[in-house]
């Protein structure tokens, strides 16, 4: 589910050299619609960016700023390698050794017949930002195509339930405001169910907070480590409250699915 949420808007015509970046302006109005129209259609996608787009405020570039404060960002930044076109090699994902964090993100996506350039695809409907050259943007779409490997890493399925877990999770990790509210409509809508839904979202943002900061990883790297061993190094806990709900049950719980 990242997302792709620029930090300001960004003038269809070029501003002058020295222009400043307008500061971001919440729009709670139009995340509520989009908010209403995802639980109502879960396979509205779309919607997701929507509401990424009007709430994300200056998450995006603070992400930014923070991926500068350590050598190993820092490198990531200056290389600005975009994840989907490296995401979408098959020959490169075919080399991923088997048990490793490749691996399982090679079989999810074509198990599930997803692709990077599809959620990018999504992202790109309704805006003319998205792919602009701006490291705010570059960042953006690195939490955007960084979702389906945050699937694997936090062992969350493409179900409603575990999509409303990994936005809370999201928001534990990159602090917009977009990934809290989806979690709370989700966690609305399962109030007073059979199962925890809502303890399972809650803990999701909990583990999410635990965790390691994703958002600084070298995926490159990552990819080729064994799976379990990557979730201890960054410290990512079991999803137990999930696991211990029936996979049929838990597609009662709502978001859109990533």
């Amino acid at each position: 589910m990242t997302a792709d949420a620029l930090d300001a808007p960004i003038l269809r015509q070029a501003p002058p050299a020295n222009a400043r970046l307008p500061k971001p302006r919440l729009q709670w109005g139009a995340a509520l619609k989009a908010l209403r129209r995802l639980l109502n259609d879960k396979e509205d996608t779309g919607q997701v960016f929507e509401i990424m787009r009007a709430l994300n405020g200056t998450s995006t570039a603070d992400g930014y700023q923070r991926l500068l404060t350590t050598t190993q960002g820092g490198r990531i930044a200056y290389e600005r390698q975009e994840l989907a076109a490296k995401l979408m090699d098959d020959a490169w994902l075919d080399s991923m050794p088997a048990g490793s964090v490749g691996a399982a993100y090679r079989e999810f996506i074509r198990s599930e017949q997803l692709s990077a350039e599809g959620l990018a695809e999504v992202s790109r409907r309704d805006s003319g930002e998205v792919d602009i050259q701006h490291p705010y943007a570059w960042m953006g779409r690195r939490t955007r195509d960084v979702h389906d490997i945050w699937h694997i890493l936090s062992g969350y399925h493409r179900d409603g339930l575990g999509e409303s877990c990994l936005v809370a999770f999201s928001y534990a990790q990159t602090k917009g405001l977009g990934w809290a509210l989806i979690a709370l409509g989700a966690a609305s809508r399962s109030r007073g169910a059979d199962y925890p839904y809502v303890k399972a979202i809650w803990q999701g943002y909990k583990r999410g907070k635990a965790a390691a900061w994703l958002l600084g990883e070298d995926y490159e790297r990552l990819l080729h480590e064994p799976l379990e061993a990557a979730r201890k190094r960054l410290g990512i806990t079991p999803a137990t409250i999930y696991d211990s709900i029936p996979p049929e049950a838990r597609d009662a719980a709502v978001p859109a699915r990533m």
